[in-house]
Formats: structure tokens, sequence, C-alpha cells
């Protein structure tokens, strides 16, 4: 695929969003159409197995806030015109010499190089991640990464737990071993890019450098394919993976386990496996951070008169004292039974205390209470009659 193929391609519309959409946007129609267009769902559809690499190469681009900055820049200039050929022009580019897309494009970004750091390289690493590295596509490649969900109860994602993990991903062909050819037989340097994988060709006042296609990039040729993986070098593998989800994780969190993705091409490293957590819901704990919440139902006398309770944690109880004319709706912290946090320590157990009114009183209880009511002088009203007389 060259440049101009690439540069074609319009990843927003393979993903179904808008320019202006979202990172949680363009994620969610990713995962949505991966699902709906896996080639496991779909055994033997080959229009779903182009349209699963399809959006995979758009989210694999759109889901990098850098790669999707630079896709942009690169779209609006060519998008424009502003560089292409007119026809009848038979000189360079203004009249000058011509020039290499690759000068351009390490000076798209309006800097004069490349964008330093670990956060991107500019256009010139864009290309060199779509193809292959330029001038070293027969280099190592880092492997893709890859999303599985788990789903967990609540209590594990509360302190972390280790499940098995099965993940049907893109792995090695084990019998060629990766080099996708027929077992006794080992491929040969390309005759026409000599092992490079790139070739130059000139278009007018553009030299283009792009893959090679006698060898599609790869720098070999390949006579007699592996009968397993059909040339590719690559399979798809079952494998199950035992998996430590740290405690803390909350509902929708990534979850980032190095070197666990797709392997690398051509001796490149392993990308990562990102686990998405799903945390069921508890029938009595809620959470908010790292501590747990509670509601403890307690009676009128105990809430008046005060009481000591037993109350559940996630791990066993503990006993809560009630301080007399605690009010319904008070909060009362319980510290260190709450939820583990990544980097050590733990969260709080934060009950609420609600005073339940009796519906249903017997005979014998009304006349407790309106001898309670006669004892007492007590009107929580004084304020509100004062307002109320105040208008009168």
């Amino acid at each position: 695929m060259s440049a101009r193929d690439w540069l074609e391609k319009d990843f927003y519309k393979a993903l179904g969003v808008s320019k202006k959409a979202s990172q949680d946007e363009i994620k969610k129609a990713y995962r949505a159409l991966a699902r709906d267009l896996h080639p496991d769902k779909n055994p033997g559809n080959v229009e779903a197995e182009r349209r699963f690499k399809e959006v995979s190469e758009a989210y694999g681009v759109l889901s990098d806030p850098v790669k999707r900055k630079e896709y942009d820049e690169a779209r609006s200039l060519f998008g424009a015109g502003a560089f292409r050929r007119q026809a009848g022009d038979t000189g360079g580019f203004g009249g000058g010499m011509p020039f290499d897309l690759s000068d351009l494009l390490r000076g798209a970004g309006g800097g004069a190089g490349p964008t330093a750091g670990p956060a991107g390289g500019g256009l010139g690493d864009l290309f060199g991640s779509v193809f292959g590295g330029g001038g070293r596509a027969s280099g190592p490649n880092r492997g893709g990464d890859i999303e599985a969900e788990a789903t967990l109860n609540f209590d594990e994602a509360a302190h972390g737990v280790t499940l098995p993990l099965t993940l049907n991903s893109p792995g090695v062909c084990d019998t060629c071993h990766g080099s996708g050819a027929k077992p006794g037989t080992t491929p040969r340097t390309c005759p026409v890019c000599h092992g490079s994988g790139l070739v130059s060709r000139d278009q007018g006042a553009f030299s283009f450098s792009e893959p090679c296609r006698e060898c599609q990039g790869a720098g070999t040729v390949v006579d007699e394919k592996c009968p397993t993986c059909r040339g590719t070098g690559g399979v798809t593998k079952t494998r199950t993976l035992n998996v430590r989800i740290p405690p803390g994780v909350t509902d929708g969190q990534r979850i980032r386990i190095r070197g666990k993705g797709m392997p690398g091409r051509r001796g490149g490293p392993p990308g990562d496996l990102f686990v998405i957590a799903h945390v069921r819901k508890h029938e009595l704990f809620g959470r908010t951070g790292d501590d747990l919440t509670l509601k403890v139902p307690v009676t009128f006398p105990e809430a008046a008169m005060g009481t000591s309770i037993r109350v559940p944690t996630l791990d066993g109880a503990v006993t809560v004292k009630v301080p007399a004319g605690t009010p319904s709706g008070r909060t009362l912290r319980v510290r260190g039974r709450g939820v583990s946090k990544p980097k050590g320590g733990v969260g709080d157990l934060l009950i609420t205390i609600d005073v339940v009114i009796p519906k249903n009183l017997s005979e014998e209880a009304k006349q407790a209470l309106k001898a309670y009511a006669e004892l007492t002088d007590e009107d929580p009203r004084t304020n509100l009659e004062r307002e109320v007389n105040r208008h009168g």
C-alpha cells in the first residue's frame, strides 16, 4: 500500500464516526464493530474478516491522539490539493527540483523536524508505523495491542484477583516459526528491493518510497508457502493467560498487561493486552472511590438511646457504636475496612444510619408512645412555627 493509498483511506468512515468524535465515541464504535465482525463470530465470512481488519486499522490510528492528529494534518494537506501536480506541468514543484515525500512529512507538523519524545515522532513516525518503518521495512516491528473483557465479582474488584483469561488472537505459526516458508525451505532475498522492503518511484514532482510489491515490504520472498499459515507466518491461536487484576479496579477500567498482545514481526517486541473490567453490583455494599458504603437500619429506641451493632464487611464483620441521639442519614466511618488501594492502603467503610419508623403499632406500643410524648416537651418545629406566626 502506497502513501497515497493510505492517505485516501477514511478511517472515520470505517468506524462510522464524525471527524469531531471524542476518544470515548471512537472507542465505543470500535468495540461494537469488533464484536459484530470478529472472525470467531463470522467463521468463513470473507467480507466480515475484511471489515474487521479495516476497523482495527482505523482504530489503531484514531485511538492514539498523536497519530490521529498527524493523520488529520496529512489528510488536510493532501485533501486540499496543495501538493498535487497540475496537469501539463513538466518541472518540479514551483519550477524547482523534485523532492521526496518524507521531506514534506517531516515538516508538516509546523516545526523544523519531527516531534521528539516518546509520545510521537511526527508524520514520519506515523508513516513508519503504517508501512513498517521508513527505510527500514525489513526491520523488527512491535506487535499490535489487543483488548479482552473480564467480569469480576464486587469483592474481587475490591481486593484484587488472579483469573484465567482465554484469548483468540493472532500468533506466530508453530509450523514455520513465523517465516511463512514450508518446512525444509527458507525465504530468499527479494530481487526487486534487495532485502530493504522498500522501492522508490517517481511521479512527476514527487519521489515516493513505498513497500515493495514483490515481497509486500518483508524484504524476502517465499517460494513454497507454509501449509499451515499459507505463507503469512501467523495464525489465530487460542491461549489461556493467568491475569492478575490489581485491587481497587472500577467498572469499565482498562488494565494494561505488558507484552501479552500480538507478537512482533521480524523479531520485534510483542504488543500489550488491555483487559476491560466489568464489575458486578453487590446486594449490600456500594462504593465511592476507595470507600465502601453501607446503609444500616436501626430502630427509633436504638437511635435515641444509642446502641452497638454488628455490621458485615467484605472480609468479615465489625462492631459499630451508634451514639445516643443519632439522626437518620448520619454517616459513621469505620477506618480501614473499605477497598484495597493499588499502591497500598485500604479505604474506609461508610455506614449511613437509617432510622426505621414502624408502619404497624400494637395498642400497647401506641400507649407507650403517647406516654413518651407527654413526658417530653421537645418541639423539633419551633423555628417553623415562629416563621408561620410571623407571616400570620
